[in-house]
């Protein structure tokens, strides 16, 4: 009985040897970017005590943003026994790739004594990016002594969104009639958003110096510092180019006094010559 059990046991046991006879043992992989290339190197070892014919690695790129440069499957005649191969994939990510991780499939396929073996897995492929980030400032009515609003414009030029946005100003020649700080929460990639504040335009030249946080694709946390000059006008050159009208009360107020002082006149001068012909007429 102990016997049988023993047989069994080491049939078991080289069953799973085989199975396992050839079995990947390392992988680099590169980290890519939208529209980079890069290598994959696949280390393939065989553990058996006998060499193995006919191995051959295909990777499947199906529903995936990645195209192979050259082929997708390579394949040696043999790898004797304690032994290994190279096998080297050189892969594009596609230009409009979303910066994610994704799984690669693979089969690996060898014969042991003349007998089929086929393996199936995936490989972790990141595909990363970082937010690219530009500011701007728009103004309404910047003109000195007045009240009027900054926006700040963030524009993501980047592949990758910049999450958990916010912005606090720290204005010079403006006061702020608004809270400092403006939570926007995502700056999606190709897009923009804007921060706005109502402001006290003090004077001439301004600046609008703001620290903006926000977390990249990595999930790190990314402070930044920017500087941006606002254009403020004084009220004369505001007139000048329009920005402002002129105070045309005085004028209104002003024309309808002489208005006034016209009829005035008008009605005097009627009188005297009704009281002239009146006069005339009792002479005669």
């Amino acid at each position: 009985m102990k016997s049988k059990i023993l047989t069994l046991t080491l049939a078991i046991l080289l069953t799973l040897n085989l199975a396992s006879a050839v079995m990947i043992n390392s992988i680099d992989v590169p980290q890519l970017a939208p529209g980079q290339e890069g290598q994959i190197r696949i280390e393939i070892e065989n553990i058996l005590t006998e060499d193995v014919q006919d191995v051959s690695l295909s990777l499947s790129f199906t529903n995936l943003p990645f195209i192979p440069i050259g082929t997708s499957e390579q394949s040696v005649d043999e790898i004797q026994e304690d032994d290994e191969e190279n096998f080297v994939f050189r892969i594009k990510a596609n230009s409009n790739t979303i910066p994610s991780d994704y799984e690669i499939p693979y089969t690996l396929k060898y014969e042991v004594n003349g007998e089929a073996k086929e393996r199936k897995g995936t490989i972790g492929v990141r595909v990363s990016a970082q937010p690219i980030l530009t500011y701007s400032i728009d103004t309404e009515n910047p003109v000195e002594g007045q009240k009027g609003s900054v926006t700040l414009r963030i524009v993501n030029k980047g592949f990758a969104d910049a999450k958990f946005f916010s912005v606090k100003v720290l204005p010079d020649g403006l006061t702020l009639l608004s809270e400092d700080e403006v939570y926007i929460g995502e700056v999606a990639s190709d897009d923009f958003e804007t921060a706005a504040f109502d402001v006290l335009f003090n004077k001439v030249n301004a600046d609008l110096t703001a620290i903006v946080e926000y977390k990249d694709f990595d999930n790190k946390l990314v402070t930044e510092t920017i500087n941006l000059p606002v254009t403020v006008y004084s009220k004369e050159k505001a007139l000048e180019l329009g920005i402002i009208q002129p105070n045309k009360v005085p004028y209104y107020i002003g024309g309808i006094v002489l208005i006034i002082i016209l009829f005035i006149i008008y009605r005097s001068i009627k009188k005297r010559r009704r009281l002239r012909r009146s006069m005339q007429s009792e002479r005669k």
